[in-house]
């Protein structure tokens, strides 16, 4: 007698929206573990105290303009999987490449190997999105 073992693994295919959601998730995380870990760089803190974040001064523009360019990819874990199909493809292809240019040019310059690493980490989960969001044929049969 053959039964079936209901605790047998499946593979489960998982929808594309939810992998856009999680990439973006992991994006966020890789930026908030590479800022932490670079606060412990000789001379960070001060030039943190002293006004400075990287090569700019802290102004309320650029900690707006920082905020920014952080909100987007958390909003974006939330819009990838609430955002109609036909607008979602375009929207990560987009800000997709936008952050893919962000990470690149974050790595302008730098020498310390960890920060490279997070960045070149970065790069590829930024061109898994939008590799997977150019994929998506027919974004309109997508169920939401």
């Amino acid at each position: 007698m053959n039964t079936i073992n209901k605790t047998e693994k499946q593979d489960v295919k998982v929808n594309l929206m939810v992998k856009l959601a999680a990439l973006w998730g992991t994006l966020m995380l890789l930026y908030i573990y590479a800022d932490h870990i670079s606060l412990f760089r000789t001379g960070q803190i001060e030039d943190m105290m002293s006004g400075r974040m990287g090569p700019f001064t802290v102004t309320q523009g650029s900690l707006l303009l920082a905020s920014i360019l952080m909100i987007i990819p958390a909003v974006m874990v939330f819009l990838s999987v609430t955002l109609k199909p036909k607008v979602n493809r375009p929207v990560n292809i987009i800000l997709g490449v936008l952050y893919t240019g962000v990470n690149i040019s974050n790595l302008m310059g730098d020498t310390w190997a960890f920060y490279i690493f997070f960045g070149v980490v970065e790069i590829v989960v930024t061109l898994l999105i939008v590799g997977y969001a150019w994929k998506w044929r027919n974004p309109e049969s997508q169920p939401r």
